[in-house]
């Protein structure tokens, strides 16, 4: 007689057997083979404010040793911030510029680096394409705003020394225009001021007759006026655009390590042509920005660079904006 102990583990093991070959037959193989991808969606990112559209071109992102350039402050308190922000020296920093279509213009503010790479890196560059992507083309951009004259914001203006926006007038503040395409300035500056880039990217569009420089606070089309923002060059100027009671301010270099300057407003970087006038110029925009809750779009906070400001303490907290889909 077979003992009923042993028939109960047989059955057991039975079992087992019986269920790991049914799960062996249902089990869904992995394509563990399979490349990886290695890239990401195009870098455009599109809101409303009132009735214009405002999208955000990502020209991409450079490597910044920001701990060696970062002024009033120390190394070790530039890597005390980053290391809060899970960062680490150099950054993956941003190049943000920003669309708005009106229903009646279509403007571009900045124009990335373009093909100017002077240690900038493959990461940079890429507005252009982001730009179709976005489903514009070149020749539809009506007017071009410039924050300020460095090769980040001006390079993307011309393609093998052709203008890449072949209908566009381009628009800056005169005073910066009179600092950058002065020849004599050119000859005494040091080599890093990259002066006869932001020659390269202008002529072709002076020659066109396709440069209209401004002077200080100005309305350039309906909805959006020129203000005021010296400190990171002489004529560094920030746009504000209105549209049925909603503003955005768009600040080129207002600020560019958000780890520690909105922290700490007064700690400035190395390319500022003045930098206390451009600390006066960040906490005024800023002030006004957060007093009044207007959207800021910034050339480089990480992409999309658009977000609200708050008072905390002497500095700010960045409070980015909710991801809305459009469709």
């Amino acid at each position: 007689m077979l003992n009923k102990h042993k028939v109960l583990r047989s059955s057991r093991m039975l079992i087992l057997v019986v269920t790991g070959a049914l799960l062996g037959v249902m089990t869904v193989p992995a394509y563990a083979a399979a490349s990886m991808v290695k890239t990401s969606a195009p870098g455009y990112y599109r809101i409303m404010l009132g009735d214009f559209e405002v999208t955000t071109i990502s020209d991409g992102t450079f490597a910044a040793p920001v701990a060696k350039l970062m002024t009033n402050t120390t190394p070790a308190v530039v890597n005390q911030g980053l290391k809060r922000a899970f960062l680490s020296n150099p950054i993956n920093m941003s190049i943000n510029a920003y669309l708005i279509n009106t229903g009646s213009k279509l403007v571009l503010i900045d124009a990335g680096l373009g093909t100017f790479d002077r240690g900038y890196g493959p990461g940079a560059g890429h507005l252009l394409a982001n730009l179709k992507a976005a489903g514009y083309r070149p020749e539809q951009i009506d007017e071009i705003y410039v924050t300020h004259f460095h090769p980040d914001h001006v390079g993307g203006l011309v393609t093998d020394g052709k203008m890449t926006f072949p209908n566009a007038i381009v628009r800056a503040d005169r005073h910066e225009a009179a600092e950058w395409l002065n020849e004599a300035n050119a000859k005494r500056a040091p080599n890093d001021f990259r002066f006869g880039e932001a020659t390269a990217a202008l002529t072709p569009y002076i020659q066109a007759g396709h440069f209209q420089p401004f002077e200080g606070a100005t309305q350039l089309i309906p909805g959006i006026r020129s203000v005021p923002a010296p400190g990171h060059t002489e004529g560094h100027t920030v746009y504000r655009v209105d549209s049925s009671g909603q503003t955005m301010l768009i600040c080129g270099d207002i600020i560019h390590l958000p780890a520690v300057q909105f922290d700490n407003p007064s700690i400035a970087i190395a390319f500022d042509n003045d930098s206390k006038e451009a600390i006066v110029s960040r906490r005024r925009i800023f002030d006004e920005a957060a007093e009044r809750g207007y959207l800021v779009g910034t050339a480089h906070v990480s992409f999309p660079g658009i977000g609200h400001l708050r008072k905390a303490g002497k500095g700010y907290v960045w409070v980015p904006v909710d991801y809305l889909p459009m469709y």
